[in-house]
């Protein structure tokens, strides 16, 4: 189931001299501590942002629009450069504040690497055939955005969710990259061997091919914030945890269970998950793979077609959720509170290990083959994950945005990067430096 040369960001970063200084403006309490205000002061000048959004998954787009409204409620320009399906949603969503002038949104399409899917696992090879067919239009499109950035925007600062073209484009101009994702989690924080174990009870070689692959992917950022809904010791300095970033529409919604289990399919290659759910005699509601149904197909199993509306209405009021092991959706039913069977993609150890938190936490499972018995013996111990459910604290996205304001403050105001932020977060370098005192003075 599919459920160049690089310039110096190291020091201090001016702004081109603009000399505009931002005013802290009014502080507001929120559910964990004092956050700045989400709108502009008068004094406070408005930055140039070039946003980065990878295209392979929606994941990524849906939590880069909260991050780029909240820019834009601030008075800052925003550049997007996006791949992929990502890049239809993103302009669909900024259409009416398209522009490049203080609090509009301009997107642009670039073409990225992605992924062929074949019954629940990429399919490599075809991936990479897929890739070098396009490969040599997309460099000269590329080639052209990257024209139309420096002659038309003159980015402040970069903000990459795992998207290299912007961080690249940062790196050859000396402007700060911030890093917003939840990938940089395995690299840059410390996991129980539990956790990222293979069969031989050792680190598996999948956590080593993971742990590489991100940590080359933005190396040198001027900051990471990395979202999770879990929260393991943080091993490396300008790192800091948040809470996953969370839309509106699901800040909005009220957990009301009923009895349908909402399924999430996002390749239309794994036919063999029909087959599974036609057995079990409970209500289930499928999106991913279109509406149109085999004469065998069960009367229990509903196709749906996708829209954002019913999507949501159906994962607040689901008994449980069965999907991929994506961290979007698994964010998003964890802070619903409604438990979650995760079936990562096979040899995608980001979301296996996303999966393997969410059952560490007692908030679901997870599975690598799915069958009607997995199925059922997940069904089985629901009441088990919603009693653990109860104990995560859900919240919105004001320590993200607390924590981002804060570093583009300091950007503004030619500040070294800093090794930790001052805003409150769910974890930094020093809070486990701390920790780690504490647990020598205690034994």
């Amino acid at each position: 189931m599919v459920l160049g040369s690089p310039g110096s960001i190291g020091g201090a970063h001016s702004a081109k001299g603009r000399g505009i200084a931002w005013a802290l403006g009014p502080v507001t309490a929120g559910p964990w501590g004092a956050v700045w205000a989400s709108s502009p002061t008068e004094r406070e000048r408005q930055m140039n942002v070039l946003y980065g959004v990878v295209g392979e998954g929606m994941g990524h787009a849906t939590r880069s629009r909260v991050v780029i409204e909240h820019l834009l409620g601030r008075g800052h320009a925003v550049c997007v450069v996006v791949s992929g399906r990502a890049y239809g949603f993103l302009r669909r969503v900024f259409a009416d504040r398209r522009g490049t002038d203080p609090g509009q949104a301009s997107v642009r399409e670039i073409v990225g690497l992605h992924l062929v899917y074949e019954e629940g696992e990429v399919d490599k090879s075809e991936s990479l055939w897929s890739n070098l067919e396009t490969a040599p239009q997309g460099v000269r499109h590329n080639l052209r955005v990257y024209k139309e950035v420096v002659g038309d925007f003159a980015p402040d600062v970069v903000i990459s969710d795992f998207e290299s073209w912007a961080y690249f484009f940062g790196r050859n101009h000396g402007i700060p990259v911030i890093s917003i994702d939840n990938m940089q989690i395995i690299n840059r924080c410390r996991h129980e061997l539990d956790v990222k174990s293979g069969p031989s009870g050792m680190p598996s070689v999948d956590y080593g091919i993971a742990r590489l692959s991100v940590k080359l992917k933005l190396p040198g950022a001027w900051h990471y914030l990395v979202s999770s809904f879990f929260h393991p010791p943080v091993r490396k300095r300008r790192t800091t945890l948040v809470p996953p970033i969370l839309r509106p529409e699901i800040l909005a919604a009220r957990r009301e269970p009923g009895e349908h289990v909402l399924v999430y399919q996002t390749s239309d290659s794994n036919t063999g998950l029909l087959r599974v759910l036609s057995g079990i005699p409970i209500p289930f509601r499928v999106y991913g793979l279109g509406t149109e149904r085999s004469p065998d197909l069960g009367s229990n199993v509903e196709l749906r077609p996708f829209s954002q509306t019913d999507f949501v209405d159906d994962l607040r009021t689901a008994r449980a959720v069965i999907a991929g092991g994506g961290y979007s959706l698994m964010g998003e039913a964890v802070h619903l509170r409604v438990p979650m069977l995760a079936v990562p993609l096979r040899k995608q150890f980001e979301q296996e290990l996303n999966a393997r938190y969410l059952a560490q936490q007692g908030y679901g499972a997870w599975t690598s083959e799915l069958s009607s018995e997995v199925v059922e013996q997940f069904l089985s111990e629901l009441d088990r994950y919603a009693q653990a459910l109860q104990a995560y604290a859900p919240m919105d996205n004001s320590m993200l945005f607390g924590c981002l304001d804060e570093l583009l403050r300091g950007i503004e105001l030619g500040d070294p990067r800093p090794d930790h932020l001052q805003s409150p977060n769910l974890g930094d370098w020093v809070s486990a430096q701390i920790g780690e005192s504490l647990g020598e003075e205690m034994v």
